[in-house]
């Protein structure tokens, strides 16, 4: 089922429109951009990572890397369904060990769009895989030689996911590294999954595209 992206924005204008009315507030959404201005912003404050050590290719040939959206754990704590981010990280990390391989966590501020983040994170790591992680719980395994929107693996239905997917996931991205055989990951399909968290989605989004800075390279990430 496609749904129309102006459609979308029409939604999000008017539940934020709601929001705001609530709070007294005037409220608008720039029809030409995914992020809020001044007063509008769905967090007033955008986050410093200045003094945060910048994240340096590895050199460990078992390294994968996640690469995790700009408001993760901070302005977003849950992904779209509910899960702590703690958690996920946790799974993630534990899939990777799992198979013998060494996770390390950065967190990438110039893009809010999982294959950029996911190809950022695949750049970074010194076996050349990387996963993408935005805040909201969309996944992607990635490798540095591909095309952004080219992938190994990619799981768009963030509401649909759960902390064992998570952990398969971290397993398969290693087992990339070590380049066994890897079955793609099952996960549900559910049509109706698009329209019915459309709006949160929008506003997820948005939220992490308020924190993205053009100008700043991506950071190593620990917080938990």
């Amino acid at each position: 089922m496609q749904v129309n992206e102006n459609l979308i924005k029409q939604i999000t204008a008017a539940v934020l429109q709601q929001i705001q009315t609530e709070l007294n507030q005037p409220a608008s959404v720039d029809s030409g951009s995914s992020s809020l201005q001044g007063r509008e912003r769905i967090n007033p404050q955008k986050t410093s990572y200045k003094g945060y050590p910048i994240a340096q290719k590895g050199t460990n040939p078992k390294e994968v890397v996640i690469g995790v959206g700009a408001a993760f754990q901070r302005e977003i704590k849950k992904t779209i369904c509910g899960l702590d981010l703690n958690e996920v990280i946790r799974n993630l990390k534990a899939g990777i060990e799992e198979e013998g391989m060494v996770p390390r966590v950065v967190k990438v501020l110039k893009t809010s769009d999982v294959s950029f983040i996911g190809l950022e994170a695949a750049k970074l790591s010194g076996s050349g895989i990387g996963i993408g992680l935005q805040s909201k719980g969309t996944a992607i395994i990635h490798q540095k030689d591909l095309y952004p929107l080219s992938n190994l693996e990619l799981f768009p239905q963030a509401p649909l996911m759960t902390l064992e997917t998570y952990r398969k996931i971290g397993q398969n991205a290693a087992k990339y590294v070590k380049g066994e055989q890897v079955t793609p990951i099952k996960s549900i399909n559910d049509p109706m999954v698009r329209p019915k968290y459309q709006v949160k989605a929008a506003l997820m989004h948005i939220a992490e595209t308020e924190q993205v800075d053009l100008d700043m390279p991506a950071i190593e990430w620990e917080e938990a």
